[in-house]
């Protein structure tokens, strides 16, 4: 892990979804040891829990809410429950998500459209509940894409949809709001060992050399190298990034 900045998120507010495991823990366990106030959204009251005793035992401060960023209703009433409490809102950090790989004609309609909601729709309704918080304090939103969204991905063609919209929302908020002092980034990683990597079932029947491009050479990635990434973006060190996808892929994406 990249050594902590002490105090570079003082009286910070950063609300992060996907928060109960993987990069979305990595990154809320940063920014609170380095000083900010989190609000954690996940589906995982379990994880959540986990979460807060662990924050709140190194002395940081957090508010946990156990929801679901597919449903539009939810993303406004988890925004506005965070100012509330904390009375503002700095970062905003779309980081959960869900991933399937099946042979293309396969996909059912119900993982594509949960993979959808997740994916796209939840950091979309997060973005415009947020946006007007964000524009009060100069704050910045810090989008997880993927390699999938750079690239092309045999059998996970849905995903990579997703995260392709994640890059171009990414993109067009930043030209939308380019003459404000809001900040909109993504991060694309590659393969970052997690529970989502750890339980990704390949379909029977692949073709293998469709798949090394996006395999990679040198692993996978740990959710402390985004965390560290995330907490450089979105601090003030990050100041003159605006619109960038920063790929944190281990080279995945270099050819």
């Amino acid at each position: 892990m990249a050594e902590l900045v002490s105090g570079r998120f003082t009286n910070k507010v950063a609300f992060l979804t996907g928060a109960a495991s993987g990069i979305g823990r990595a990154t809320a366990l940063r920014l609170a040891a380095e000083g900010a106030s989190v609000f954690a959204v996940d589906v995982d009251a379990a994880g959540l829990l986990t979460l807060q005793k662990e924050i709140e035992g190194a002395g940081g401060m957090v508010i946990t809410r156990t929801g679901s960023i597919a449903d539009r209703d939810e993303c406004f009433a988890a925004v506005e429950q965070c100012v509330a409490d904390f009375q503002r809102l700095d970062v905003l950090g779309n980081i959960a998500g869900v991933s399937r790989a099946e042979h293309f004609p396969d996909l059912s309609e119900e993982h594509y459209r949960r993979m959808m909601a997740v994916n796209t729709d939840g950091p979309y309704f997060l973005c415009q509940a947020a946006i007007p918080h964000l524009l009060k304090v100069d704050g910045n939103i810090i989008n997880i894409a993927s390699n999938a969204g750079l690239m092309g991905t045999a059998y996970t063609v849905a995903y990579a949809m997703t995260k392709g919209a994640i890059v171009q929302l990414t993109k067009g908020l930043a030209m939308e709001y380019a003459k404000t002092k809001l900040r909109v980034n993504a991060i694309a990683p590659g393969g970052i060992t997690t529970g989502l990597t750890n339980a990704f079932h390949i379909p029977e029947g692949v073709d293998v050399d469709l798949m090394i491009p996006y395999m990679g050479f040198r692993g996978m990635g740990d959710p402390d190298d985004i965390a560290s990434l995330f907490a450089f973006v979105s601090s003030n060190d990050g100041k003159n990034m605006h619109g960038s996808i920063l790929s944190s892929d281990l080279g995945l994406t270099v050819g």
